[in-house]
């Protein structure tokens, strides 16, 4: 079994050479053969550099630069395109997931699970502005999407290769891997793993970061109950709609003519032509989504990162773009 490490890193050049260090020292007591993709997102210190120093003097190591900062989701997609590993580990290139909790990832995706995300029971960050924020987010994506996870912010995670070959991602969608996949009819599992404080560098997360979190939590919601079918949600809002504003047409027009209640002066008049034109409407975007979604099943090249040069072996040979 071959097993890839995927590293994504921005800007980590005091922690690059102690991960690498750290990660070869674990990956060599694993029987199986390895390699170690390192994607830097666009560095502007010296990453790219210590990387290149690091893959002269190993073979079983990648480096795929891109050409500027495209966020984690889209390096994530990229070490998933140039794995190929039958296992792939994902982790973040700041020290503070553990290699060691590795060969624990992979003796449950030997007990037969499709996925195995870890879960930081300890985890080593502030609590006001990062573990409690985490909880709160990782108790409502678990409720909306209806796949039950600790901690879907940890990079730490264990895929077969089938599971994401065939997943596209974008946005900040990487951390909801596990619940897309769900749809796969896979099996996951979580594993605790140690965490540890930034020694070097600071983080890369914010409170933006956080809002297009929770907008694509929406966005993976869509996917998972409608992303086949969205004349089903615009259908019954527009039908709901123009029904209640048939009703509401229907009782002013028996008043008209049985108790002789004028229409002109009524407000009413006004909502039942409004919400039975918003029906129309939502049906309307309904029948166009559902083209727009044949025309996404069709299609589905449009590229999310852009990359400056690959150094390694990819695909049986030496290849440097």
């Amino acid at each position: 079994m071959l097993l890839s490490v995927v590293v994504p890193l921005y800007n980590e050049e005091e922690n690059v050479q102690l991960l690498y260090d750290e990660l070869k020292e674990v990956l060599n007591l694993i029987e199986d053969d390895h390699e170690i993709i390192f994607i830097d997102d666009g560095s502007q210190d010296t990453s790219l550099e210590i990387l290149q120093t690091i893959q002269k003097q190993d073979d079983s190591v990648i480096v795929v630069s891109f050409r500027r900062n495209f966020g984690q989701t889209a390096a994530m997609s990229a070490g998933f395109d140039y794995a190929r590993g039958d296992v792939i580990v994902t982790m973040d290139g700041d020290l503070q997931n553990d290699p060691h909790d590795i060969p624990k990832l992979l003796e449950k995706i030997k007990d037969g699970y499709d996925v195995v995300t870890g879960w930081r029971f300890d985890r080593q960050d502030a609590f006001i502005s990062r573990k409690l924020p985490s909880m709160i987010a990782n108790k409502i994506i678990s409720v909306t999407t209806g796949v039950s996870l600790h901690d879907y912010g940890c990079t730490l995670k264990a895929f077969r290769k089938d599971v994401v070959k065939g997943i596209r991602l974008y946005g900040e969608m990487h951390r909801f891997i596990p619940a897309i996949a769900s749809g796969m009819g896979i099996s996951f599992t979580e594993v605790k793993v140690n965490h540890r404080a930034r020694r070097f560098g600071t983080s890369k997360y914010g409170i933006s970061r956080t809002i297009r979190v929770v907008l694509d939590l929406m966005t993976v919601k869509f996917l998972l109950s409608y992303a086949t079918r969205p004349l089903h949600v615009f259908g019954t809002v527009g039908v709901l709609s123009a029904g209640a504003g048939f009703v509401i047409a229907l009782v002013m027009t028996l008043q008209r003519f049985f108790a002789g209640v004028g229409l002109s002066d009524r407000p009413l008049l006004l909502l039942a032509v409004l919400l039975i034109f918003m029906g129309v409407q939502f049906i309307t975007m309904g029948l166009l989504a559902e083209i727009v979604v044949r025309t996404y099943h069709e299609s589905q090249e449009k590229p999310i990162y852009y990359v400056r040069k690959v150094i390694g072996i990819v695909s049986g040979k030496s290849e440097q773009v």
